[in-house]
């Protein structure tokens, strides 16, 4: 079992940073391949971005590749997503979520765990 707890969700105005973070406790955490997902109210849940369990290969979504950035930190045990530029339209809750098959994904049914999500709010 993985625990993941997101952090670092608010407010902003558009144009405005954050940055997530998303501790892991449980299994060795440098196993997992790390993923951002987001879900907006009444919209499906959709992929943001991924990070493999070395750190040295990312993927993201085109709305938001130029402006967000995921990284990690095994050492310790967190994952990021320092988000710039921040738009009205990337208001969600966000979630991280671990993935124990090797190999970068952007399907939220291949991930194994989840976090409870932290709310990003972007104001025009």
């Amino acid at each position: 079992q993985v625990q993941l707890v997101e952090s670092g969700g608010g407010l902003v105005q558009a144009g405005g940073s954050l940055r997530l973070s998303c501790a892991a406790s449980g299994r060795t955490f440098s196993n997992y391949e790390m993923g951002w997902f987001r879900q907006a109210p009444g919209k499906e849940r959709e992929f943001v971005a991924t990070i493999n369990w070395t750190g040295g290969s990312t993927y993201y979504a085109d709305s938001v590749k130029g402006r967000f950035t995921i990284s990690r930190d095994n050492a310790k045990n967190t994952v990021y997503l320092q988000m710039n530029s921040l738009k009205p339209e990337d208001t969600a809750v966000y979630y991280c979520a671990a993935r124990a098959t090797r190999g970068s994904s952007w399907f939220a049914s291949t991930y194994d765990y989840w976090g409870q999500g932290t709310q990003v709010t972007v104001s025009s």
